[in-house]
């Protein structure tokens, strides 16, 4: 009699042992399946996230000036051109400032921050027409620097009036709503609650 309750309890106790190391294994391959999805669902969020860019042309007439004085004073000289700046400006986001972290539990993507919009990268072109040297004033090799350096500076002061910008924010904001396009792929969800968007504005880019 001892020898079967001997047999049963050791029965009992390996099938508690096997469904203990079942559900133990069982969790952590959940859970490292959990895991592995927030990373690739990260991963594929920051490679969307590269692809916001806003290009605009620029073609601007800049009247250059410059006037010297000589001899205490007494004579003046200036030298001037007129210039045509063509520049491409690239507006675009930095991507390290995007602050967003998985929710395994809840199996949610909280995205907390994502950076307001930059000038990613404006090269200037010059052609120059109508130079004019002064007697004691003439064009040098190291004014071509200076004037690229003041076209840049035109041209920065030209994005803001340019709606590029704007245009970058609703680019942003469609990329945003993209991500939670992705996310719901595979039964996850996207809180960007920290973004303040409003229904107003989803409704807008969604018509």
């Amino acid at each position: 009699m001892n020898d079967v309750l001997e047999v049963l309890l050791g029965l009992i106790l390996g099938a508690i042992c096997m469904y203990w190391l079942f559900t133990f294994f069982n969790k952590k391959k959940r859970k490292e399946v959990t895991s592995h999805q927030s990373t690739v669902l990260l991963e594929k969020i920051k490679s969307v996230c590269k692809l916001i860019s806003v290009e605009g042309d620029f073609a601007e007439i800049y009247k250059y000036e410059n006037t010297k004085e000589h001899f205490l004073s007494l004579v003046t000289s200036k030298k001037k051109a007129l210039i045509v700046i063509k520049a491409k400006a690239q507006i675009g986001y930095d991507l390290q400032k995007v602050l967003m972290h998985a929710n395994e539990g809840k199996k949610k993507i909280v995205l907390t921050n994502f950076p307001q919009p930059e000038v990613l990268s404006l090269e200037p072109e010059l052609d120059f027409y109508d130079i004019k040297n002064g007697m004691f004033n003439t064009f040098k090799p190291d004014d071509l620097t200076t004037l690229n350096q003041e076209a840049r500076k035109h041209i920065m002061e030209k994005i803001p009036e340019s709606g590029l910008m704007e245009t970058a924010r609703k680019e942003a904001l469609q990329t945003v709503l993209l991500i939670e396009k992705i996310v719901e792929t595979i039964g996850w969800e996207l809180d960007y609650t920290a973004l303040h968007i409003t229904e107003e504005q989803k409704k807008k880019l969604e018509t």
